[in-house]
């Protein structure tokens, strides 16, 4: 892949496996990278060569200043986010940020809260005829058929927490009981994808098909390479409706009958990109070239159909907690 100039590009969520892989890659680019999280445990800070900065949680008000001074003190060239709890308050931030030299590449405010409130990115998708999960409101359960299976889920969630499936109708009413803001969705069966996806700032998209062979606990396990007409140009339709710019993935199902159906965007990188990279698309690469205004070459963006990816957990790093070495941000940030 061609080579860039050393950025130093901050990446937020490192203890997800967006985030940590988003930073471990940058790393093989040649940037540098600051990795941030709310937690010092993060995995992504035990990377070899990060700067690791602990900052509030994107909802804690006291994160808006924590991020800027830390981007100031660094001298930060662009943020990257890697989990979507960052996005609302970083396009809050966005002029700020803009004013001290930070670069964000991110879609308008609509766009972001029409895929990260799955609600409406249900009505959105339905208002355009682009087909997705029936779905309803906890007040409106009266309304779903009988003998329909359901997934339960809360409607700014993200990464499978608190997701559930259901059978039955009186469990679902419990679980929206538990669940904090919760939607319920009719349950789709069939082949799952994702769809890696980088759109220019001239709106032209391009995507890379992978079967989610095996996930588990919402992170895919085995993966593979694969071409479909039908499903590379709905989900080129998705990311028109809603508006998408930069980097994001779209996940989907072909049901058995040869349907395609969409279920989420996330405004991020997904976990499993490192297929993508393996079977040639420079996908990162190019999210740093449109990041920084350069052109994106969709030539570079191609793939090969047929590579597979098998992910494991691993224990990363032991030690004696009274030893980290992880600085947290504002106050003072010095690399």
């Amino acid at each position: 892949m061609p080579e860039q100039t050393p950025r130093r590009i901050l990446v937020t969520g490192v203890g997800a496996n967006p985030g940590f892989g988003l930073a471990r890659h940058l790393l093989k680019l040649g940037h540098r990278v600051v990795a941030v999280d709310a937690t010092p445990l993060a995995p992504g800070f035990f990377l070899d060569d990060v700067s690791p900065y602990v900052i509030p949680l994107a909802k804690d008000p006291a994160y808006p200043e924590a991020m800027v001074e830390l981007c100031r003190a660094l001298a930060v060239d662009a943020i990257v986010a890697g989990i979507e709890n960052d996005l609302p308050p970083l396009l809050n931030l966005r002029l700020r940020l803009e004013a001290e030299g930070v670069r964000l590449w991110l879609p308008d405010a609509k766009s972001v809260h029409d895929c990260i409130d799955k609600a409406r990115f249900h009505q959105v998708l339905t208002e355009h005829g682009i087909p997705t999960p029936r779905t309803w409101d906890p007040a409106d359960l009266d309304l779903v058929p009988a003998d329909v299976e359901l997934v339960v889920k809360p409607r700014g969630g993200h990464g499978a927490q608190g997701v559930h499936m259901v059978k039955s109708l009186r469990h679902a009413r419990v679980l929206c009981e538990l669940v904090p803001a919760a939607i319920v969705q009719e349950r789709v069966y069939g082949t799952e994808f994702t769809a890696d996806c980088l759109v220019d700032r001239d709106g032209r998209a391009s995507a890379i098909l992978r079967q989610r062979d095996l996930v588990k606990a919402g992170c895919v396990a085995v993966s593979t390479t694969f071409e479909d007409q039908a499903v590379h140009d709905l989900v080129v339709d998705t990311l028109r409706t809603v508006r998408a710019a930069g980097l994001c993935c779209v996940q989907g199902f072909i049901t058995d009958d040869g349907r395609v159906t969409i279920t989420e965007l996330n405004v991020r990188v997904a976990g499993g990109f490192a297929l993508t990279e393996a079977a040639g698309a420079d996908l990162v690469g190019q999210k740093v070239n449109g990041l920084f205004g350069q052109p994106v070459d969709h030539d570079l963006l191609t793939y090969r159909t047929g590579v597979f990816l098998t992910n494991y957990l691993e224990t990363l790093r032991v030690g004696d907690i009274a030893e980290l070495e992880v600085a947290a941000a504002p106050k003072g940030a010095t690399t």
